[in-house]
């Protein structure tokens, strides 16, 4: 074996996942509801974004044209 040689070896990691994808689905568990989540998750950011002063309004608007925020000013009445 020269000094010039290389090593080459693979990994499979299928059992690897398959075994953590089930240990999340146990962990979240049976009743677990993913369009329900969502559904919160956007109630949660209608509340944060919610009821900001003309400053904070302003910044946010800057945030949204940046692209650094996403756009949740949907409906949302005109001041």
């Amino acid at each position: 074996m020269g000094s010039d040689s290389e090593l080459s070896f693979a990994l499979d990691l299928t059992l690897d996942e398959a075994r953590r994808r089930s240990a999340v689905l146990e962990a979240i568990g049976e009743d677990w509801d993913p369009v329900a989540v969502l559904a919160e998750e956007e109630r949660a950011y209608d509340m944060l974004y919610s009821g900001l002063d003309p400053e904070q309004q302003r910044i946010y608007d800057e945030l949204v044209q940046a692209g650094v925020l996403p756009d949740r000013t949907v409906g949302r009445v005109a001041d």
